[in-house]
């Protein structure tokens, strides 16, 4: 699914009437399948640029198109269907906490349901086999029938991102998915996301605060600045004088010692249970 945004300009979901643009005007195309990383410091209009490509925040200035279609110019019900074609995974993810995995992983695939089909999902899961090898992909199989409020942060964040292999959409924008993940963990995340949109010729654009991780997984990186685009490269041309110039005044955010966002707590080990007599 292919991207373009021209001269779009939008503030941020939360600020207040007559607060400046979190997003400058710019010019953006990308292709159908390309794999795009999206780095700069903490502020820098990330998190608003990926609303605005999913369709759920509209742009304050400028021309959106999303697969040849132009959301905020179609009617209420063929907008919703275009999201549809969407996954959009927030940093957070927004998981019912008394809900089993398998059935909030499967709820990924509602959009392509008609109403009675997704009743039933809800209550009596369909396809576990595909629900339990997404969760394989990132290490957490054996948390297929767990209460999502049981999970530690990290077990969550991962989860909301399997949920991507389940969605039935042609663009994957993910926001920030490795805050509450060790490098490990990280990586291994990082690189499932990549190989299976490159397999499934799916459109990715990933918003990162660890560049080590965009660098070594996507061939094109852009860089936001106080909500400008810095630059907008292959990976091989992004230099370190080009990211120490995008981290300018936050250099502790690209050596990756700054105490970023946290919203959900890391990895933990599971509970040990004492028995009492």
């Amino acid at each position: 699914m292919q991207l373009e945004l021209q001269g779009v300009a939008a503030r941020h979901p939360a600020a207040r009437a007559g607060a400046p643009p979190a997003v400058q005007p710019i010019d953006l195309t990308i292709a159908e399948g390309e794999l795009v990383a999206v780095i700069g410091a903490s502020g820098a209009g990330k998190t608003t640029l990926l609303q605005v490509l999913a369709a759920a925040h509209q742009p304050s200035a400028g021309r959106l198109s999303i697969g040849g279609r132009e959301p905020w110019a179609l009617p209420r019900r063929e907008l919703q269907r275009l999201r549809g074609q969407l996954f959009l995974a927030p940093q957070v993810p927004p998981l019912p906490p008394r809900q089993r995995v398998v059935t909030a992983l499967l709820a990924a695939r509602l959009p392509a349901m008609g109403l009675a089909a997704s009743l039933r999902s809800l209550l009596y899961p369909i396809d576990i086999p595909a629900a339990h090898e997404a969760l394989e992909r990132f290490d957490l199989a054996d948390k297929l029938f767990e209460r999502v409020d049981r999970l530690s942060g990290g077990e969550r964040q991962r989860i909301g991102l399997a949920r991507a292999l389940l969605a039935p959409a042609k663009l994957w924008l993910i926001d920030e998915p490795l805050s509450a993940l060790d490098p490990t963990r990280a990586r291994q995340a990082t690189g499932t996301l990549v190989n299976e949109a490159r397999a499934r010729g799916v459109t990715l654009v990933a918003t990162l605060h660890q560049v080590d991780m965009a660098l070594a997984h996507f061939p094109r990186i852009v860089g936001l600045r106080e909500g400008r685009m810095a630059f907008d490269l292959p990976t091989a041309e992004v230099t370190p004088e080009r990211l120490q110039r995008l981290y300018e005044q936050h250099e502790d955010e690209l050596r990756g010692t700054a105490p970023l966002r946290q919203p959900a707590e890391p990895e933990r080990p599971p509970p040990v249970v004492m028995h009492c007599r």
